[in-house]
């Protein structure tokens, strides 16, 4: 397969029952998409068969790959090695259960066009007024959140921005939306030397952008609720631990830049 523009990566731990649909959903809105592009599934360590059903899906899904490890790696781990493997221009990760459809990437494309070489048909990155790092946000005005998140779980979600935004990202609204995109230079120098693998490592990847000098563009997208989500309360304590530990290694050079 030539070099697609997409790399689509999606980390994957116990979802053998939702994956199906969700890979379905994928391969119809990508079938009528301007650009190539490649789905990479990445097995974290799964207890229930989601390897065995990802592998039989690549007879119904085009260019569907899958890495599958034998041991969890955490979901920042499985993200980090879903982008590095993969080859595309662009690169996006996007969560199993299908909450932003693959069709919101479409809002993403403008961000990374030069306008000359979009007008001629081609699709470059970078320069100009361009962006580096495009996320997917549920926190600005245009998002659409199908139902509306409950209350303490909005409340959580605005406190624990707070910290992020004092601390190190001000300006940033959403930087749990799983749904985000790199250009390729930005992809492997910001994951090359990224080190959180679990819940903070989202927030990771944009500081590092950040401190790196690339350019980060916020959108809105449609996120809808999927029932059985695996985030606990628990979740949230380890991701303050993560953010503490992302701001002492910046302020102390810990990271190789």
């Amino acid at each position: 397969m030539a070099k697609p523009y997409l790399s689509i990566i999606i980390p994957a731990y116990n979802e053998a029952e939702r994956i199906p649909k969700t890979l379905l959903d994928m391969d119809r809105r990508l079938s009528s998409a301007s650009y190539s592009y490649e789905i990479i599934v990445v097995n974290d360590g799964s207890k229930d068969n989601t390897a065995e059903v990802v592998t039989a899906m690549a007879k119904m899904v085009k260019n569907l790959e899958l890495i599958d490890n034998k041991e969890n790696k955490g979901k920042g781990g499985a993200v980090k090695q879903g982008i590095l493997a993969a080859s595309g221009n662009i690169r996006l990760f996007t969560d199993s259960d299908l909450s932003t459809s693959i069709d919101q990437f479409e809002k993403m494309m403008p961000f990374f066009q030069k306008k000359d070489d979009s007008a001629s048909g081609s699709i470059s990155v970078g320069g100009g007024n361009y962006y580096d790092v495009v996320i997917g946000s549920r926190a600005i005005k245009g998002a659409r959140l199908e139902p509306p998140e409950p209350l303490y779980r909005q409340f959580a979600g605005k406190g624990l921005n707070l910290i992020v935004q004092l601390l190190l990202l001000p300006g940033i609204w959403d930087t749990q939306c799983g749904f985000k995109a790199f250009t390729e230079e930005a992809a492997e120098k910001i994951f090359g030397i990224s080190r959180i693998t679990k819940w903070g490592f989202d927030v990771e990847a944009l500081a590092l952008a950040k401190r790196m000098g690339y350019r980060i563009k916020e959108i809105p997208v449609h996120w809808v609720d999927e029932p059985g989500s695996t985030v606990h309360l628990s979740a949230g304590f380890e991701f303050l631990r993560d953010i503490i530990v992302i701001r002492w290694r910046l302020w102390t050079n810990g990271y190789t830049i």
